[in-house]
């Protein structure tokens, strides 16, 4: 299996805005703020099943907040969003990346 991986370190508030409106009216109840409250962004984009296997990873290996970020894929391809501080998106996504290996 194979997922496109991207980390932004410290997203401009124009991303923020973005990926704030991906994530849909639960983006606007946890990240109400004007300024960007994290300094990374983790994106993975994969096929349905593996992104919420992905989820559930990185959520139990660091202090991140996980949310699907919408879009229109008739593929069944999705992509999530992994928020929090860098050292901790990082952790995130080695964790995910080794949880596939071990498949």
């Amino acid at each position: 299996m194979s997922f496109n991986i991207r980390i932004i370190s410290h997203p401009s508030p124009g991303v923020f805005e973005f990926l704030k409106q991906r994530v849909g009216a639960v983006g606007k109840k946890v990240f109400p703020e004007a300024e960007v409250p994290f300094t990374a962004v983790g994106l993975i984009q994969g096929r349905v099943v593996d992104m919420v296997a992905a989820m559930d990873v990185a959520e139990k290996a660091a202090n991140v907040r996980v949310f699907d970020l919408r879009g229109l894929c008739p593929q069944h391809i999705t992509m999530i969003g992994i928020f929090g501080d860098i050292a901790d998106v990082k952790a995130s996504i080695n964790a995910i990346e080794e949880a596939e290996h071990l498949k």
